[in-house]
C-alpha cells in the first residue's frame, strides 16, 4: 500500500495511508482508535519516560530490586479472578506471525492455544498488519482460506478442533507510524489490540473465547495498570462485560521479574497467567546491565534455562502464579526440524524434550513451541507428568529467591563460532525483517526479534567493554574482541551466504550497514526495530 498520508473526516483528525480499506478502518473504527489515543497517550509517554529514568540509574550502577512501596501487595492474601473454561488447559501453545497460512496452520495444529503475534515475529509493514487483522477476523468467522503459489489450498478445521486464539499486540514502546491522530503517531499497542477488539470482541464473547491477549514487554506494575485501564475502556466502549477481556502477561524484562505479584494484582480481574518469555528476558538482562562489566553474559548458546539466574526467574514465576491462582507458562522451544541431517535433528529434538521435561517437573502449567512438529513432543511430556488441566497445586513453597539470585551472571565463554554466529543472525534476521518477514529459520532455530536482539546486544556489549587497563574482552582462544574481529566477521559474511536462498537476500548489505552503525554507537539502542522501522 502507498504510504501517502491523506486526511479523513472523522470526529478527530485521523490520518491513514491512502487506500486504507474501509471495512477495517472506516470512520467508526477510526473514531474508536482516536478515543484510545486521546485517553491514554499521555500516560504512555509518562511511563516511557519513567523507563528512561530507571535505565539511567542502572547505567550508573544501580541494581533492580523488590519494591518497598508494594510490600503489602506481595504479602497480601489475594487471588486473581477465576480462569475462563477455554483457558483452563494450556499445556501446549504454538506461536507465530499473523499471515493467513500461519493462522490456518496454527489453529489446525493440535496445540491448545495459538498466540497470533503482531510483535516479535511480524515485520510491521502496513500490508502485514492489515492482512493479519483481516486473517484473524476471517478465522473467527470460520471463513479463512489460503491458496499457495503451487495451488495447495489451506482451510480451517471445524471450530471444536481449533486452538484457542490469543493475540499479542506490540509493546508500549512502539508507535504505529501509518496512523496519526491529531498529528501524533498512534501507539502500536492501541492500534493492534484496539482494532482487533473493535472488529472481533463481540463474536469472541458470544463463543466464550475472550477476547484473549498476550501482553508483552512490561517493565512495571504501572505499565500493567495502564493496560488494565485501556482494556476496561475498550469493554465499556464496546458494551462488553467488565473483565470480559482476559490477558496473559509475558515476564520478559528483568525489572518485571521483581514485580510479578504487583503485575498480577494490577490486572487481577482479568489476568490468567504469566509466561517466561525467556529470549526477551535474556536480552533485557543484557540491556539493563549494559554498562556493568561484571554482568556480561557468555555466548547465547550457553545461556540456557539451567543457568542460576534463569532458573531462579522460572521458579519465582511458578511460585508467584500458583499462590495467586494463575497459570505459570513455560517458554519457547525455538528449535525446528532439521531436514537432511538425522543426527543434528535428533540432537535438536533431544534438547526440546529436556527443556519441556524441566518445565513440567518444575511446575509450569504449559509451554510454547515455534513449529507444529514439536507439538507432539511437548504434549507427550506434559501429558505424562501433568495429569490435570494445570499444576496450581504445586505451590513451590520451598523456593526462596533473593535479589541476588535473579541477577547472578552465569559463567561461560565466548567462542569464535559464537561471535560469528551472532553477526550472522543479526544480519540475516534484519535483512528478512526489512523485507517484510519477521520470523526466520536459521541453522535449525526459528529466529525472531527477541533472539536477534540477544545477538545484537551481546555484540555491542562485548565490543564496548574493556578492563581497567583498556584491554578488550577476549574469545576463549585468546583472540581480542575488537573492531578488527567484528569487521572480519562482516566482510566474510556475504561470501558465506552467497548461493543460499535466504529471506531478504537483496537487503543483506543494508542490514550489514545497519548492524555496523548500531554496534558503533556509544549507547546500546533500546530496540533493533526502532531504527529499522523507518526503513519499512
Amino acid at each position: 500500500m502507498s504510504a501517502v498520508i491523506q486526511s479523513v473526516p472523522t470526529p478527530s483528525d485521523v490520518q491513514l495511508p491512502a487506500g486504507s480499506p474501509a471495512d477495517l478502518l472506516g470512520a467508526d473504527a477510526q473514531a474508536f482508535l482516536a478515543g484510545l489515543h486521546h485517553a491514554f497517550e499521555g500516560a504512555r509517554q509518562q511511563l516511557l519516560e519513567a523507563r528512561r529514568r530507571r535505565q539511567a540509574q542502572f547505567d550508573g550502577g544501580a541494581l533492580p530490586d523488590f519494591r518497598d512501596d508494594t510490600r503489602a501487595i506481595r504479602a497480601g492474601d489475594w487471588r486473581v479472578a477465576p480462569l475462563p473454561r477455554a483457558l483452563q488447559d494450556r499445556r501446549v501453545e504454538i506461536t507465530g506471525p499473523v499471515d493467513p497460512k500461519m493462522v490456518i496452520n496454527a489453529l489446525n495444529s493440535g496445540a491448545n492455544c495459538y498466540m497470533a503475534d503482531f510483535e516479535d515475529s511480524t515485520s510491521p509493514t502496513w500490508d502485514n498488519l492489515l492482512t493479519g487483522q483481516r486473517a484473524l477476523g476471517e478465522a473467527i468467522e470460520g471463513t479463512l482460506t489460503f491458496e499457495s503459489a503451487n495451488g495447495k489450498r489451506y482451510a480451517l478445521k471445524p471450530e471444536d478442533q481449533r486452538a484457542v486464539l490469543i493475540v499479542r499486540p506490540r509493546g508500549w514502546h512502539l508507535d504505529e507510524k501509518h496512523v496519526l491522530v491529531d498529528g501524533q503517531r498512534l501507539s502500536a499497542s492501541l492500534f493492534d489490540a484496539g482494532l482487533f477488539a473493535f472488529h472481533n470482541a463481540h463474536a469472541l464473547a458470544a463463543k466464550d473465547r475472550g477476547p484473549y491477549f498476550y501482553i508483552p514487554k512490561l517493565q512495571s506494575m504501572e505499565e500493567a495498570a495502564l493496560w488494565q485501564q485501556v482494556l476496561t475502556h475498550i469493554e465499556r466502549a464496546l458494551g462488553l462485560a467488565d473483565g470480559q477481556i482476559k490477558v496473559t502477561v509475558l515476564i520478559e524484562t528483568l525489572p518485571a521479574a521483581f514485580e510479578m505479584d504487583e503485575i498480577l494484582h494490577a490486572l487481577r480481574n482479568r489476568i490468567v497467567g504469566l509466561n517466561c518469555g525467556r529470549w526477551d528476558y535474556i536480552f533485557s538482562y543484557i540491556k539493563t546491565f549494559r554498562r556493568q562489566r561484571d554482568k556480561v553474559l557468555p555466548e547465547r548458546g550457553q545461556v540456557t534455562m539451567t543457568q542460576p539466574f534463569l532458573r531462579a526467574y522460572s521458579e519465582l514465576l511458578i511460585q508467584t502464579c500458583h499462590r495467586r491462582g494463575a497459570h505459570a507458562m513455560g517458554g519457547m522451544a525455538a528449535q525446528i526440524p532439521i531436514s537432511g541431517d538425522e543426527a543434528a535433528n535428533d540432537e535438536a529434538m533431544a534438547r526440546v524434550r529436556a527443556d519441556k521435561l524441566r518445565e513440567v517437573t518444575a511446575g509450569h502449567d504449559g509451554t510454547w513451541v515455534a513449529h507444529p512438529a514439536l507439538i507432539p513432543i511437548a504434549r507427550q511430556i506434559f501429558d505424562e507428568r501433568m495429569r490435570g488441566a494445570h499444576q496450581h497445586g504445586m505451590t513451590r513453597d520451598e523456593v526462596v529467591i533473593t535479589r541476588d539470585d535473579l541477577i547472578e551472571p552465569p559463567l561461560g565463554t565466548i567462542s569464535r563460532a559464537g561471535f560469528d554466529g551472532n553477526v550472522e543472525v543479526c544480519v540475516r534476521y534484519l535483512a528478512a525483517w526489512l523485507d517484510g518477514n519477521g520470523c526466520v529459520p536459521i541453522h535449525g532455530m526459528m529466529e525472531d526479534a527477541a533472539t536477534a536482539e540477544i545477538a545484537r546486544a551481546q555484540l555491542w556489549q562485548w565490543l564496548h567493554f574493556t578492563d581497567d587497563g583498556g584491554a578488550p574482552l577476549h574469545l576463549h582462544d585468546g583472540t581480542a574482541i575488537d573492531e578488527a574481529l567484528f569487521q572480519r566477521a562482516l566482510l566474510n559474511l556475504p561470501s558465506r551466504l552467497a548461493g543460499q536462498s535466504i529471506p531478504g537476500a537483496e537487503r543483506v548489505q543494508e542490514a550489514i550497514a545497519m548492524l555496523e552503525a548500531l554496534t558503533a554507537r556509544d549507547t546500546l539502542e533500546d530496540f533493533l526495530t526502532l531504527p529499522a522501522y523507518s526503513r519499512l
